[in-house]
């Protein structure tokens, strides 16, 4: 674990219970994400940015890759857990430069090909099998493979680390050295199906159709090797880290209520930083 991470103390979230439960009830755990672009120089926009929303695949909490007999990718032990909620996504993908671009460091194309980002996100699930919508706001962060290696770490990585670090609980003291960025990012990419690994080979994503691609971009193929060039170089993590969380509970107009949970942090006694989450009901 690198040097670069630092853990906030903060107990479990009060809100990571449910809403585990309600996203199991779903077939699949899709929710709207949406991120913000900075608008063309010549557009006639009102603000300097403009929405962009898609769907995505919730993958889990950080750190916590669920058991998946299909994945004979190398797993880290259950060293930390988390409230940091994952999806897969390709590079090439314009949500990968859009959350460089509206991070701090405000990144340009060329830097989203590694590690880092930051902009801000909006993440949405209606569960209608339990009549819940859970609403996050925060930031995203994107875990590549530079994420460890030979050599020096890049501002990215940095980034990274240090942000989500902060996030991650200990639950297994002494642990620490022993868990890998790099080996949970393989095993993201393991947890996926072969048909979703060979999806980071095809052409690139919103290029014209014209043309047919080259026979290593060709569509529909399925991927089995962990280390595949193509389809790595293209694959990334996508980390959540949320600020404020909704639960609306939209079962029954009579009682419907909203919750919000904020994170906050503040020394505490020792003079040591420390986070919690706070809780508002609120009507819906």
């Amino acid at each position: 674990m690198s040097s670069t991470t630092h853990h906030l103390a903060t107990p479990p979230a009060p809100w990571k219970p449910s809403f585990l439960e309600h996203i199991s009830k779903m077939s699949s755990p899709e929710f709207v994400l949406s991120t913000v672009r900075p608008a063309p120089a010549d557009s006639k926009a009102p603000v300097p940015y403009l929405p962009r929303a898609r769907f995505c695949i919730y993958r889990g909490m950080w750190a916590e890759l669920p058991e998946n007999k299909h994945n004979d990718a190398p797993m880290n032990e259950r060293v930390y857990e988390s409230e940091l909620p994952t999806f897969t996504s390709d590079v090439r993908m314009e949500k990968i430069p859009e959350l460089f671009a509206t991070g701090a460091g405000h990144g340009d194309v060329d830097q989203s090909q590694g590690s880092g980002g930051g902009g801000p996100v909006e993440a949405v699930w209606w569960i209608k099998e339990v009549g819940m919508q859970w609403r996050m706001k925060g930031t995203a962060y994107v875990v590549a493979e530079d994420i460890e290696g030979e050599g020096g770490e890049s501002s990215g990585v940095r980034t990274v680390k240090s942000q989500l670090g902060e996030r991650m609980r200990v639950v297994t003291p002494g642990g620490e050295e022993r868990w890998s960025w790099g080996k949970e990012l393989t095993a993201h990419f393991g947890n996926c199906s072969p048909g979703m690994r060979g999806s980071w080979k095809n052409p690139p994503p919103g290029t014209p159709a014209d043309k047919e691609p080259d026979e290593p971009h060709r569509l529909g193929q399925k991927v089995s090797d962990l280390n595949d060039k193509i389809a790595r170089s293209n694959f990334r993590v996508v980390v959540i880290k949320p600020d404020e969380v909704e639960m609306t509970d939209l079962n029954n107009p009579e009682t419907a209520r909203r919750h919000r949970y904020t994170f906050v942090s503040k020394k505490n006694e020792h003079g040591e930083m420390e986070g919690q989450w706070t809780d508002e009901e609120l009507w819906p």
